[in-house]
């Protein structure tokens, strides 16, 4: 048996990583990790360790998935095979190169050709056991010889600049040849190659690890004298013989990778202001955002960007209520209200958990942190029941957790976001006007959601909400399974309760809960929630913690001769404050007040050599930190400007470097106080909740259009064929909601015309920048495999084209 644990990787920096499960060969992780990807990068790798107590954790293997091969897994659970983790495989990096191939005439008149091989620098080397001090060692290799030659090292860099130029014959006078004077043996410039190899030089016994090598055959030189190029750093050719894959088990992922290629707001003006247009087009199901949601295959495709859109420019209260209005007219049975996955039902949970993150936070993550970390026994079903449980105490323990989450969800009205309560007070008056006789579907209407898709998910699966850190353990996890279940009965006001229940024992266990008070409490609740405008000015005043965790700060130097040393300290961020502790349980020995953060920007790694810093600016001085990784330090920043967007003393101007020994690195300003001499980055939304791009949503949006355009092209032919054929409707077209043919096919004609003119911006775009991109520059260095997929691609749309 293991103790197992897994990394996600960029390349060979570790992003997240999962809890151990300890003791079994197929562990279970059930983890979601969300990221932006912060940087370029070539691999996405998976590696599982072994836990050591008392060594260092021992790897067993690795799952590495190209770039350009993340399309072809896109979406769909897949099973990798684990390969060998080999040190010489291991590298990332690029080396920018300059070889010089000059004749040279020597006393004797004989003419002999000289090799001048220059490093320049490299990029993005790995940083290995917290350190990176590299070196290069450039080989002439030959038939008949190998001579080497090193480089400085460069220390605490993984970007080292070498700019060092090593000097080969590469053929030999005759007076070199050390045979008889009759013997001479003239070398083949072709068949000649030079090896670059990255190391970094190691304090330990163990040797230099090595980290890529470069092999440049001195074919390159035969069209010019000169080669200069970036290269990607490669695996060692050993020639070592590869060992059975099928040794060390295999991995099971889902990996969703989207990129998008986002054009200046001007491009989307006409697509944007269509969509943003259709909360007021009659009827709805004409709209640009609806006819989305009738061609995506998925309509969670269609309701994430449309959704981020909508309340990036404040207008999802209309559009939501215009499409859930039409689908409770279309709604004929008030029990089946708002249950099938629709557009509307998956575009307000999508609303729900963008706007609805922090109030989870405050309302559920206390009890859910306690039920996790008490470990109580909860099972009540007879047959799962473990020897030494008894029946009535773990029914008493999970009747006292359902209590305490009932009672925190039922008083939160009040803090739940006037977005949410807006379109909550819209589904109520549709359902009730559509459905007069019922008088409980003003309340079904907004359960379904609040209850069914909101609270009762966060409880079942609290990781996927952010309210734990990993999936709970396999008692925990039954143990909100039970919780979950009774709560979402509870707000369901179902007539018959115990017909609810398919399991005996979860029908007699709600028996607890069969009292007035329950549904009194869950009406008042949702009575409080679907009220218009009953707090617009109303303001949570409690803290609201928004992120936390270990980093690395510098001392601030408070003291003119103070050491200004590098501590590790806990970091905490809510809506009011930016502290840290000494350890998480700690007072805090810093206080920053959110209105004194006047920027949050990056500092370059120049300034201490140290990769992953930024910069928390106050009126009197900057604070240092340095996070783990890329991913975390790029969300530590977006959040710390969000929240410090509406500071009235924001600055327009920082230093991008640190202030050292009297003057600042950047523009050599001697004085502490000198204004910044680049303007800041920012001009992010100031809502904490949000971090929305309305030109990226949109190129999203056009993307799903251009994927869909033969469905798009159908529901055209479905428009023809119901304003013209009035008879019994055909099959094919029958998956489509049209109310209006005339208005839907207008509205279909115009996306159409919109869509392909952003197909021919696209089209542009790549032509002039495949013109113009040189491979071996630094955007596309030698041995970039997706570059050249594109270069291939490319050629062939040329030459059909022509």
């Amino acid at each position: 048996m293991r103790d197992c644990y897994c990394t996600v990787n960029l390349d060979q920096e570790e992003v997240f990583r999962t809890k151990i499960i300890e003791k079994s060969l197929c562990p279970f992780y059930g983890e979601d990790f969300y990221c932006e990807i912060p940087r370029s990068f070539r691999h996405l790798s998976f590696y599982i360790f072994d836990r050591d107590v008392f060594r260092r954790d021992s790897i067993i293997g690795k799952v590495a998935v190209k770039k350009e091969d993340l399309q072809k897994y896109h979406g769909r659970d897949t099973w990798f095979q684990f390969q060998h983790v080999d040190a010489d495989s291991e590298v990332q990096g690029k080396v920018h190169l300059e070889l010089r191939l000059s004749e040279v005439i020597t006393d004797s008149g004989v003419v002999c050709h000289k090799l001048a091989a220059r490093v320049i620098e490299c990029q993005g080397l790995p940083i290995v056991n917290g350190q990176c001090d590299p070196y290069a060692t450039v080989t002439l290799l030959g038939p008949s010889r190998s001579e080497a030659k090193k480089t400085k090292v460069k220390r605490k860099t993984n970007n080292p600049q070498f700019d060092e130029v090593f000097y080969f014959e590469v053929t030999r006078p005759l007076s070199y040849t050390r045979r008889s004077h009759f013997d001479v043996e003239e070398e083949d410039v072709d068949k000649m190659a030079v090896r670059i190899d990255l190391w970094n030089a190691s304090n330990l016994k163990f040797g230099d690890e090595f980290l890529g090598e470069i092999k440049i055959p001195l074919k390159v030189l035969r069209q010019s004298s000169v080669h200069e190029a970036w290269y990607f750093l490669q695996p060692r050719d050993n020639g070592s013989k590869s060992i059975k894959p099928d040794d060390l088990g295999s991995l099971r992922l889902n990996i969703v990778y989207t990129e998008d290629h986002v054009f200046p707001a001007e491009y989307y003006r006409p697509l944007r202001d269509f969509l943003l247009k259709s909360a007021d087009v009659e009827p709805v199901s004409a709209s640009a955002a609806h006819v989305l949601g009738e061609v995506c295959r998925e309509k969670q495709e269609a309701a994430i960007p449309l959704v981020r859109l909508f309340l990036h420019y404040g207008k999802i209260v209309p559009f939501l209520s215009a499409i859930a209005n039409a689908e409770v007219n279309r709604t004929l049975d008030p029990n089946t209200i708002f249950r099938g996955n629709s557009l509307t039902s998956k575009c307000i949970d999508e609303t729900m958990k963008l706007a609805g993150m922090h109030y989870l936070q405050v309302t559920l993550k206390p009890i859910i942190d306690e039920i996790c970390g008490d470990h109580k026994p909860c099972e009540i079903d007879p047959v799962k029941l473990k020897d030494a449980e008894n029946l009535d105490n773990n029914r008493e323990n999970l009747r006292h957790y359902v209590d305490r989450i009932f009672t925190v969800i039922t008083n939160s009205g009040v803090s739940c976001p006037t977005v949410m309560c807006d379109i909550f007070f819209s589904l109520r008056e549709s359902a009730a006007k559509r459905f007069q006789v019922d008088h409980d579907v003003r309340y079904t209407a907004v359960s379904s959601f609040i209850f069914l898709r909101f609270f009762a998910p966060a409880i079942l699966s609290p990781n996927l909400f952010h309210l734990r850190p990993h999936h709970p353990d396999p008692q925990t996890s039954r143990t909100l399974t039970l919780i979950s279940k009774t709560i979402q009965t509870l707000g369901s006001l179902a007539k018959s309760k115990s017909a609810s229940f398919k399991e005996s024992y979860m029908a007699s266990f709600y028996d607890f809960f069969n009292e007035h008070k329950y549904a009194d409490a869950v009406k008042n609740f949702l009575d409080l929630i679907s009220s218009s405008g009953r707090r617009d000015h109303k303001r949570i005043e409690t803290p609201i913690m928004l992120k936390e965790g270990f980093m690395i700060k510098r001392a601030q130097g408070r003291k003119r001769f103070g050491r200004k040393n590098f501590k590790k300290r806990w970091f905490r961020l809510t809506n009011h404050e930016f502290m840290y502790h000494k350890n998480k349980v700690d007072h805090p020995l810093c206080n920053i007040p959110i209105e004194n953060i006047l920027a949050v920007e990056k500092l370059e790694e120049e300034s201490f050599k140290m990769k992953n810093m930024f910069q928390v600016i106050q009126p009197e001085r900057a604070l240092y930190i340095q996070a783990n990784n890329c991913v975390e330090a790029k969300d530590w920043i977006d959040i710390l400007t969000k929240v410090s967007q509406c500071n009235k003393k924001r600055l327009s101007t920082y230093h991008p470097s640190a202030y050292l020994n009297g003057h600042w690195l950047c523009c050599k300003a001697s004085s502490d106080c000198a204004a910044g001499c680049s303007p800041c980055t920012g001009g992010l939304p100031a809502n904490i909740q949000l971090n929305v791009d309305g030109d990226r949503e949109t190129e999203r949006i056009y993307s799903l259009f251009s994927t869909y355009m033969s469905k798009l092209d159908k529901m055209q032919e479905a428009c023809g064929s119901k304003s013209v054929y009035d008879g019994p409707e055909q099959e094919e077209y029958s998956g489509f909601v049209i109310d209006d043919p005339q208005e839907t096919y207008k509205t279909l004609k115009l996306l159409a015309a919109t869509v392909h003119t952003l197909e021919q911006e696209h089209a542009q775009y790549k032509k002039d920048k495949f013109m113009k991109t040189k491979y071996g520059s630094q955007e596309h260095p030698i041995g970039d495999k997706s570059f050249q997929c594109y270069i291939r691609q490319q050629s062939e749309s040329s030459t059909y084209s022509i």
